[in-house]
């Protein structure tokens, strides 16, 4: 069994879909209104999936460690880090399904997910910063595992990022949810240059007590990191150094953890 429904502010259940065996869609012919949201049940605890919440958006893999999803539709009024077609209109079409053995087991970037938000609390991967600039949608930690590399700019979608406000005490939290192995990471900074500094250094701790500096350099590009590979359910990465003599504002576009589940 997997089902979606929608549910209000109220808690009111306000639509449901085509309930399957291995397969929900949902068309709710409605406006989203401010705390709607949408609710995926699973049959048991620790299913993997594959979800698409917003049809001019990408699939996501993702762990459900509970039953339940819950997806929170971003308000319209704070949604800058979305497509503008994004969760608008009185048309969506919304579907869920489990993921093929395949999927489990292939290498993938592990840390992509596209539905990502602050509230996120009942799927995995999730994303999570000690700053964010001004607080700000356009510069929150989601927006570095939304599979979203335009980096020549800054601020509202597709510009999106991870922005640290100046903070040399920032640090952004990767929580997989379960164990996986890493073998490789990948960062694209930010290069909304001259406006933008870089990093020269960045420094990534797994919660086994390990950790790995990386060296950055000054590129549009993905960096990539080949790392021994390691069996852990999140990592930090902090002890960010930025170049001397650039601007102030070095920020992170996406970033990437490769492996498999273990």
């Amino acid at each position: 069994m997997i089902k979606l429904k929608i549910v209000g502010k109220d808690e009111r259940e306000k639509a449901c879909g085509f309930e399957g065996d291995d397969k929900a869609e949902l068309v709710y012919c409605s406006e989203y209104l401010d705390g709607d949201r949408i609710v995926l049940d699973t049959d048991r605890c620790g299913r993997y999936c594959v979800v698409r919440f917003e049809d001019s958006m990408r699939e996501a893999f993702i762990y459900v460690p509970g039953r339940n999803v819950a997806f929170f539709i971003p308000p319209a009024n704070n949604r800058p880090n979305y497509s503008p077609k994004s969760f608008t209109g009185a048309m969506h079409y919304i579907e869920a399904r489990y993921a093929t053995d395949e999927e489990i087991s292939k290498v993938k970037n592990l840390a992509l997910n596209v539905y990502d938000q602050h509230e996120n609390a009942t799927f995995y991967p999730h994303a999570s910063a000690n700053v964010e600039t001004r607080g700000e949608a356009v510069f929150a930690a989601r927006n570095a595992v939304d599979g979203m590399y335009s980096n020549s700019s800054h601020g509202r979608y597709p510009y999106q990022s991870w922005g640290i406000n100046r903070d040399p005490n920032a640090a952004l939290t990767i929580d997989f949810g379960r164990e996986v192995l890493i073998n490789e990471l990948r960062l694209t900074l930010r290069a909304d240059y001259p406006h933008d500094n870089y990093w020269v250094s960045a420094t990534v701790s797994f919660d086994d007590g390990s950790k790995e500096v990386l060296k950055l350099e000054k590129s549009e590009k993905p960096q990539c990191f080949k790392i021994k590979e390691r069996k852990v359910k999140s990592f930090v990465l902090d002890k960010l150094i930025k170049a001397e003599g650039e601007s102030p504002f070095p920020a992170l576009t996406q970033i990437e953890a490769w492996g498999v589940e273990a």
